[in-house]
């Protein structure tokens, strides 16, 4: 793991096309400003993590139990 030190202002470059900038530093807390191109996936680690399991799971689901989801949704649709 690379650590740096920064200031405010102050940014890191992440080959060609990624900057993150130190926006504000409140106690604790580091407020970050990152540009990156739109096609860049850009996540919280918790809500990165949370994608990563859900996509697990669903790898991992049978025919059938996709096919039950399907009806239920597709039902419920026509409920409303």
């Amino acid at each position: 793991m690379l650590v740096l030190t920064r200031k405010i202002g102050e940014s890191i470059a992440i080959d060609d096309n990624i900057k993150i900038v130190v926006v504000q530093i409140k106690g604790k807390q580091v407020r970050l400003g990152i540009q990156a191109p739109k096609d860049t996936k850009i996540h919280r680690e918790e809500v990165y993590q949370a994608i990563q399991e859900q996509n697990q799971m669903a790898s991992e689901a049978r025919p059938e139990d996709i096919e039950e989801f399907r009806h239920k949704i597709t039902t419920e649709l026509s409920e409303n």
